[in-house]
């Protein structure tokens, strides 16, 4: 069975993004670029920024699936980026694209935990990187295994909240806390089943 894995950045006060859907206001840091976003997670950075960060054909250590959001890759679409990550399978869940802009880019607009359970059920291969946004991380919240928050020292005040959903308990466990010379915190928890 393959682990979907919610990775994702936050401030102090658990927004992944301002109330407009930008989220370029995130201190990174030369260090926890090289140490963590580049050193770790390398998948993770879209296939657009990998060349010039000296990273193309690195491979792919946690995760060869992506799943995101309509909103999440609007951000790709406005810069006129059809495939952000060409280096992983890419599906996008949206209700408005009936048709994906790109071959290398799969649609779901259908029953997404059902999508998702297939993906997971698969054989063989690396995770699934939930890259957002918060109601699709509400969705899939029964399908999430791995929690990977990167929290910015910072406090925006409002913003979309790491997860759009109604009240509800999910027990996750602490496995892991790094902290980073920028002020970054970054928080693996894993899902109590």
């Amino acid at each position: 069975m393959r682990k979907l894995s919610y990775y994702v950045g936050a401030s102090i006060d658990g927004f992944i993004a301002a109330p407009s859907g930008a989220y370029d206001f995130y201190p990174i840091g030369a260090s926890f670029l090289k140490d963590f976003l580049i050193g770790e997670y390398p998948e993770c950075l879209p296939t657009h920024v990998r060349g010039p960060l000296g990273i193309d054909g690195v491979p792919n250590t946690h995760f060869d699936t992506i799943v995101q959001g309509r909103t999440t890759y609007g951000a790709a679409l406005d810069i006129g980026v059809t495939s952000p990550f060409a280096h992983l399978r890419q599906y996008v869940v949206s209700r408005s694209i009936a048709e994906s802009p790109d071959p290398a880019v799969e649609m779901i607009s259908g029953d997404v935990l059902a999508a998702v359970r297939a993906l997971k059920a698969e054989e063989g291969g690396l995770g699934i990187y939930l890259a957002g946004g918060a109601d699709l991380a509400a969705q899939l919240l029964p399908e999430i295994d791995e929690l990977i928050i990167k929290v910015y020292p910072i406090v925006v005040g409002a913003g979309i909240p790491l997860f759009s959903a109604e009240f509800g308990v999910v027990d996750f466990a602490l496995d892991e806390l790094k902290s980073f010379d920028n002020g970054t915190i970054v928080t693996k928890y894993s899902r109590k089943r």
